[in-house]
């Protein structure tokens, strides 16, 4: 005899997790505890939680206080509302799934959707499910039914989750002809369809087809129907109490299943009681229909569900895995819907077997984390950079992710510079070195200031060998000091010294200079071992003394601006920007007391230059012989038209209005 037990049978994960949780509630004897309805459709299991002091009750009425637990198939909005009114001890044990599809029905409702529910509306997953749109949804379970349908405006479909396939997309395809806006949703969960399917695959390969679930049993209701279409012979029990062995030895090979509510100890006890010779033998069978996991093993799953917040995938493991939405991906806003799509196949990492509440938890980012630590030592060994994202900035540094693996950037490794903000990097992506690293314990630190340090060595080097002395090369001005300016020539700064930025004096820097400001200089000098480079400003312009003297001539007319005011006179800047003097004998005629009394700092004044020391540089000046000179010009324009003795003409009365005056002022 040759028996074969279905690769997914029993139970579901959500049916596991109630009954853990009401196992581990019936532990604590000095509490009360309760069942609102049958916590699954199994009578076995439902007796023993009885026996451990879980009482079944129908009415929430019934009780005024202790614990009370909701099955794994859900219950209306308003008997979890009552629940909490009454002060009771709520145990939610509705199945994840069942959740999900109450959430769908409350935001489409409240969307003003009509609502259609695609079960048996005798079900407590339809009532329940039903108690999110105010009982208002329409109920079908049929083709017909779904032909009595009115019209719609706006409709959404969902399904009971324990259906089959083949009959929602039927009854869908009518809905659809009725509805001018519909949304479907395919809510059958995808553990029951993987138990189908296994169901069907063993069906097709026995002579003999045994399903094991409770009586009342949808989901193993409908593994009987499956199971149906591909064995001429099949049997549903509830236990092995219930089949008559005589029944099934002349069978060659026999086909086992179970539904979603069919706990593991009701299926070994049939194997057992098929084959007690071989019972060994059979547990094998029943433990190896199952893949072997182990923490941290990278194993191949299939997604059976995707929501906002996490992804069920199956692993060929007696129970399902969980995809939590923070071990998706390295990015925490990422939507699980835009990164898997039912039925893809994904590597994953076993992180815990059991969460407590019956799935394994797995890590889909962790895989790809773990290969990148192996090519993360790689690059560590060859000293190479890699790229990475910063995630926030926190005390002491940055959390970085490279490579989908967290590490830590130190606020001193971050630049070169002194950094006071560290906000600003948030989101930035960056080059680092990595200066740290422990595969074992999961250590990763990076600097950038090491990238910047290297990237700054080589622009230094490039620019020294392409500076030399003499050479005209253009800067942008850094800082301004009291003795100087400096320059930043590409990488590495040279000074200009306060004596160097003007042939003219300078007070201080930034009279002629401003931070930021591009300048052309000339080299003056070049110490790579001490790294200083001294350069002039004032040496890519022609020295003034120089234009002055070619241009200029004793006896020349020129104008310029009074710069400097002195007792004994006042210093002109030319336009060729020398300072000549003017001194207070040549500045009038009259007699001036002091420059001061009739030339002030800013007045543009014509003079005439009147003797140029080239040895000393020296310029002096005269506004008094300019008056002289245009004097005798004016008598030898008025000799060319009319005596001299004319232009000299003066009348009594202008005569003896001259004298008045001049003895006035005595």
């Amino acid at each position: 005899m040759n028996i074969i037990v279905a690769k997914n049978a029993g139970f579901c994960f959500g049916v596991k997790r109630a009954v853990k949780m009401a196992y581990e509630q019936s532990e604590k004897l000095h509490e009360k505890t309760y069942s609102y309805g049958e916590l699954v459709h199994n009578p076995q299991v439902v007796k023993e939680l009885e026996q451990k002091g879980v009482l079944k009750i129908d009415h929430i009425n019934d009780i005024n206080s202790g614990n009370l637990i909701v099955r794994s198939h859900g219950v209306p909005k308003n008997i979890i509302s009552k629940i909490k009114e009454m002060n009771l001890n709520l145990i939610n044990c509705t199945c994840p799934y069942v959740i999900s599809v109450q959430k769908i029905v409350e935001e489409w409702y409240n969307k003003g959707y009509d609502i259609i529910i695609v079960g048996d509306k005798n079900h407590p997953e339809i009532i329940g499910i039903n108690g999110y749109c105010n009982d208002e949804a329409y109920i079908v379970n049929s083709e017909d039914e779904a032909d009595l349908l009115p019209q719609f405006n706006n409709a959404c479909v969902v399904s009971q989750t324990t259906n089959t396939i083949d009959k929602f997309i039927k009854i869908s395809k009518i809905i659809k002809k009725k509805a001018d806006n519909i949304y479907i949703n395919n809510t059958i969960c995808n553990a029951t369809k993987v138990r189908q399917e296994s169901a069907a695959e063993v069906a097709s390969s026995v002579d003999i087809m045994i399903v094991i679930g409770g009586k009342n049993s949808s989901n193993t209701r409908k593994l009987v129907e499956i199971s149906k279409r591909f064995c001429n012979n099949v049997l549903h029990i509830e236990t092995i109490k219930d089949l008559s062995l005589q029944d099934v030895q002349k069978f060659n090979t026999i086909g086992i299943t179970a539904g979603a509510s069919t706990p593991d100890w009701i299926i070994k006890e049939a194997v057992e009681a098929m084959d007690n010779l071989n019972k060994d033998e059979m547990m094998e069978a029943i433990e190896s229909s199952f893949t072997r996991i182990h923490r941290g093993e990278i194993v191949k799953g299939t997604i059976l569900y995707v929501t906002d917040n996490e992804v069920m995938v199956n692993i060929n493991y007696k129970a399902d895995g969980i995809i939590h939405k923070d071990e998706l991906s390295s990015d925490t806003n990422v939507n699980p819907k835009d990164l898997f799509s039912i039925g893809d196949v994904i590597d994953v990492c076993i992180i815990r077997i059991d969460d407590g509440e019956g799935n394994v938890v797995l890590s889909s980012k962790r895989v790809e984390a773990m290969k990148n630590w192996d090519v993360l030592e790689e690059l560590n060994d060859k000293k190479e950079e890699v790229e990475c994202k910063v995630l926030t900035a926190v005390k002491g540094g940055l959390t970085v992710n490279v490579m989908g693996i967290n590490g830590f950037m130190p606020a001193s490794h971050v630049s070169v510079k002194y950094v006071t903000d560290l906000n600003q990097y948030k989101g930035q992506v960056f080059n680092v070195k990595i200066i740290d690293l422990d595969k074992e314990k999961r250590r990763l630190v990076v600097s950038r200031k090491e990238v910047e340090r290297e990237e700054l060595n080589k622009k230094t080097e490039q620019v020294w060998d392409l500076l030399e002395v003499g050479a005209i090369v253009e800067g942008t001005v850094q800082r301004l000091t009291d003795f100087g300016a400096f320059v930043d020539l590409g990488g590495v700064d040279g000074l200009i010294h306060i004596s160097d930025l003007s042939w003219n004096r300078v007070k201080h820097p930034s009279d002629v200079l401003a931070s930021g400001q591009k300048v052309e200089v000339q080299v003056l000098s070049l110490d790579k071992e001490r790294n200083r480079i001294s350069l002039g400003l004032k040496q890519t312009f022609e020295e003034p003394w120089i234009v002055f003297i070619r241009d200029v001539n004793v006896g020349d007319i020129a104008e310029g601006e009074v710069v400097n005011i002195l007792d004994f006179g006042a210093f002109v800047r030319l336009k060729e920007g020398v300072d000549g003097l003017l001194h207070v004998s040549q500045i009038s005629k009259d007699h001036v007391n002091k420059p001061s009394d009739v030339l002030s700092i800013g007045d543009v004044v014509t003079v005439k230059v009147i003797e140029i020391n080239e040895e000393e540089k020296r310029i002096s000046l005269s506004s008094k012989d300019l008056d002289s000179n245009d004097e005798e010009s004016n008598i030898a324009e008025t000799n060319d038209e009319e005596s001299i003795e004319d232009s000299f003409e003066i009348t009594n009365e202008e005569l003896n209005t001259t004298i008045e005056d001049v003895l006035k002022e005595k």
